[in-house]
């Protein structure tokens, strides 16, 4: 057991420590000071573990004296580590943190991204929510449970890129998905009505690229399924759709079309009439009237197919790419540069 502190061995340590700490120039030496005078096993720390041998009045006066040292040699401890670092700013290889730094670039969203969201966020402001699916996809989700059967013309609509095969023994065809309507038949699998979903994601066709087609493209799905489900609810949400995105005194336009997995089906238009104010059109382009996307009323095979009675829901399911919208909002004239990577173009947005 070590001998009884007294205040003179206090003091003598003090000094020791203040004169060896001056002697210091480096921040590893400033550590290994501080572990030998205040760690757990420092000379300090080892006098105080010795107060208990002492009387009570010695223990109070030379524990009070050992706490004077200990902030002393703390204070001491600060400053010279301080000061150490100071020298070692203003030495020749040193930073010097006066300079301006440099400005971090900050990116920003894709024009496609930022009008997903904004058409994402349209309907969840009605009550739709968002899902994602496999861009990868098998030809029953793509066309099957669509009602495109194999070998149906309807399918040269959709220029496929085919891939492969999930393997030799199921022989099952896959295809980088056409469409996101196989979210349609995945979700309906996936639970019961009602179900109210949007789904946006990526598409690829086999064709040309000009003005207005891209091989690979976005596109926002919509389906609602219920009981009581009309026309009529097909139309408010769209038109709701159209004042969210495109103003509040825009107008809409229904007229039939086909597509197989709606009946009936539609195409919608959004009006485009001279601002009798400013003598110009709300869109850059000379029509009154300008198809924005396809719409119907679900088909009942395609709600047969996924086990839901078509005698008792009724849904309607509507589909729309995100780059068309952006290009009438904004007046981009060619769908190409949203994928040029072109950054003159994607500053603007």
């Amino acid at each position: 057991m070590p001998d009884a502190p007294s205040v003179e061995s206090i003091d003598t340590l003090t000094r020791d420590a203040l004169v060896e700490l001056d002697a210091i120039g480096a921040a590893d030496g400033v550590e290994e000071w501080r572990v030998a005078y205040l760690g757990r096993r420092g000379r300090l720390t080892g006098l105080l573990r010795s107060l208990p041998q002492l009387e009570p009045e010695q223990r109070r006066e030379i524990g009070s004296r050992a706490n004077q040292a200990k902030n002393a040699l703390e204070e001491a401890l600060a400053k010279r580590t301080r000061e150490i670092a100071q020298a070692a700013l203003a030495s020749q290889d040193a930073l010097d943190v006066t300079l301006p730094g440099r400005p971090v670039a900050t990116g920003r969203l894709h024009p496609t991204t930022q009008i997903v969201r904004e058409i994402c966020a349209a309907f969840m402001g009605m009550g739709f929510s968002v899902v994602e699916g496999p861009e990868v996809e098998l030809d029953h989700y793509n066309f099957e449970m669509l009602n495109i059967p194999a070998g149906h013309p309807a399918r040269d609509m959709w220029n496929s890129l085919w891939v492969d095969y999930v393997n030799e023994e199921e022989q099952q065809p896959m295809l980088l998905r056409t469409h996101t309507s196989p979210m349609q038949a995945r979700v309906m699998e996936a639970q019961d009505p009602p179900v109210r979903v949007v789904v946006p994601g990526k598409c690829y066709r086999y064709e040309a690229t000009d003005a207005t087609h891209e091989w690979h493209f976005y596109q926002v799905e919509g389906l609602a399924v219920a009981e009581g489900i009309t026309f009529a609810d097909l139309k408010g949400t769209l038109y709701e759709f159209a004042r969210r995105v495109f103003g509040e005194d825009r107008q809409i336009r229904f007229r039939c079309d086909y597509f197989p997995f709606v009946e009936p089906g539609v195409d919608m238009s959004i009006s485009n009439f001279v601002d009798p104010e400013t003598g110009r059109r709300p869109i850059n382009r000379d029509e009154d009237w300008i198809e924005i996307m396809g719409a119907g009323m679900v088909h009942p095979r395609v709600l047969q197919g996924v086990g839901y009675d078509p005698q008792r829901y009724t849904g309607f399911a509507f589909g729309m790419g995100p780059e068309r919208i952006g290009m009438l909002k904004y007046g981009i004239d060619d769908i190409r540069h949203f994928y040029r990577n072109d950054v003159r173009f994607l500053r603007q947005f």
